[in-house]
Order: C-alpha cells, then structure tokens, then sequence
C-alpha cells in the first residue's frame, strides 16, 4: 500500500488578490411589467414605484444555471486574455443548481474545458457571489490555488410562484463571472466583510425541497419549494445590514465613502439602493444600478453589475469600488476593491 505524501505548503508571505477579468450573460426572452400585468393582478406603475425594476430576464425551457454561468465564465476568461485550463478553482454561488448533486460548478467546469480545476457551489442566497470572492482571496493568499472563477448564476424563474404577485414581479434569470489572480503591483480585494442572522431566516425562503419538508404528490399543488418573503421585514432589515456592512468595511479599508469611485449594490429594490446612499451620503450618480432591466437576479446581480460597470469603465485603474449585497438566510457582505 502507498502511504499518501503529505502536501508541502508555500511558505512564502500571503499574496494580494486582484479581479482580472469579468463576464456576465443574460436570457434572450424579456419579461415586462405589461406582460405580468395579463397574468397577475398588478400594473406597471405599482411595480416601477415600489421597486424600480420595469423588465427581467427569464431563461429558456432548456436553459438551465450551469448553461448561464458557462456563458458568464467564457466572457469573463475572455476579458482576461486567459484559457479554462489556467483555472485551477471554480466556485459557483447559486439556489438554483441544475441539480443537488454533481455541484453546478462540475458542470461548469465540463462546459467551458476548466480541466485542471476542483469545483464547489456556495449558498448564500443573494450574497453568495461575495461569500465566494472572500473564499477565493482565502485560497489565493495561501497559495493553495492561483487563477479561480468565481460565478454567481440563477435561474429564479424555476423557484418564483408566478401566482404571487408579491414576489413574482421581482426575479430574474442571469450569470456574471470573475476571475481571481494575484497581480503584481495590483492590490485588489483590500477588504471584505460578511455576516449572518439565521434567527431570521422565515423572512426571506424556500420552505419546501429539501429533507425538511419533501416535495410530494400530496402537497405539490401547495408551492412549498417556491420564493416566500415578507418584503416589508426584508426591507427593513437590508437597508440596515448593508449599510452597517459598508461602514465596516470602509473602516477596515480605511477608506470613507466619499472615497470611492463607484459601489455596486444588490439589485433588489431602487428603494433599498436610495435608503443606502442617503445613508453613506453618497450621491445615487456613484452606484451603478441595472435593476430597470434585470430585476433580482440574486446571487447574479452583483456580479452582472460589477461587468457592466467594467465594461462602460465606470471605474478606472486605481479606483476604490464597495461591493455590497444582502440575502436570505439572513446573510449580508461587503467589499472593497482596487480596481
């Protein structure tokens, strides 16, 4: 029998961790706010008001996350100027996996020709595209890992109830990308915070699916395994975890928000994103928003966000950007980079 060598570590300092390249990919098939208006009771304005969103993105029958997030990752590796072979981690951050098991990610990897990568999803709900950068720096600095896509992909069309109209005006489908490498003279991610209160986990879920309550013939017609909020509660409390989450990483950071050149928020609700920015006193011309368009995408939004403001160079070399996203579970992060 082979005894298994253990393996030897790098010993040398902790690296800086840089975002080098992004990508994002969104659904051909537009759904309006006219459009829901023939299926629910509900009107454009009702929906623009209260939450800004007037268009979302929804995937094709055969479209499925792993399918987004593939398209996500080939333009971020693109904008990179790098191959899928030179990817040696992939983290997908998504609640809606083409299945339990094997992980997106392995499908991803399959996909796009990331031969030399291990694979894992993260779920954190809306965060989760954060929770995965944070894990990435991690595996960079230790020198465990050098080149790692980090995806934050959903198909939320396949989890909404589209008989609520409470909930199904907000969602959308979509992927966006990063990928993670140490640069010389770049100093990256600067700082991250990340945060959790399970106490208030019946706010924001999918009570059905899983071991806890089993979909069955006897309760399908009941839509357990579909989005259930309590939007004036979930509100409340992202507006507040969000902005205590800015303000400590900024801290961390050693930075103020006049200091920074762009923040890029979840895209959930115009109303929470304006909450946040008469709070940090910043003006709403910093943030970069595309709600109008995609709706909630979850743990996408940032990450489609963060391409977009890349890709019309809303920053430029050197900026300072906050990252900050909040989600069921509850779980809330925030980052600040150098661009």
């Amino acid at each position: 029998m082979i005894t298994p060598q253990p393996r030897q570590r790098n010993n040398s300092p902790k690296r800086t961790v840089s975002i080098i390249g992004t990508g994002s990919y969104v659904p051909e098939k537009i759904l309006t706010n006219a459009d829901l208006e023939k299926s629910v009771e509900t009107t454009d304005e009702w929906i623009t008001t209260r939450t800004g969103i007037k268009e979302r993105r929804i995937a094709a029958d055969g479209e499925f996350t792993s399918d987004m997030a593939a398209k996500a990752a080939l333009a971020a590796l693109e904008n990179a100027g790098i191959t899928a072979e030179e990817i040696d981690l992939i983290i997908v951050a998504t609640v809606t996996p083409d299945m339990f098991f094997p992980s997106t990610a392995c499908f991803v990897q399959t996909k796009i020709g990331a031969k030399n990568a291990a694979c894992f999803d993260v779920s954190a709900a809306c965060s989760g595209f954060l929770y995965g950068i944070e894990i990435a720096q991690q595996f960079i600095t230790s020198h465990t890992h050098d080149t790692i896509l980090v995806i934050g992909a959903e198909k939320l069309s396949s989890i909404v109830n589209w008989t609520d109209r409470n909930t199904c005006v907000l969602f959308g489908d979509g992927a966006g990308a990063a990928i993670l490498r140490h640069r010389a003279h770049g100093h990256g991610v600067i700082a991250t915070r990340m945060g959790s209160n399970g106490e208030l986990a019946d706010i924001l879920k999918i009570p059905g699916g899983g071991c806890a309550l089993p979909t069955t013939v006897e309760n399908a017609a009941e839509r357990h395994a579909t989005i259930q909020m309590n939007g004036r509660e979930t509100y409340k409390h992202a507006v507040t975890a969000m902005v205590e989450s800015a303000r400590q990483v900024l801290d961390d950071a050693g930075l103020t928000p006049a200091d920074l050149a762009c923040i890029i928020p979840h895209q959930a609700n115009l109303r929470i994103i304006e909450a946040i920015a008469d709070r940090l006193e910043v003006p709403m011309d910093r943030f970069m928003i595309n709600l109008d368009r995609y709706g909630n995408t979850s743990a996408a939004a940032v990450a489609i966000a963060l391409d977009e403001a890349n890709r019309t160079s809303r920053m430029k070399v050197g900026d300072y950007v906050l990252l900050v996203v909040f989600g069921g579970g509850l779980t809330w992060a925030s980052s600040v980079v150098q661009w």
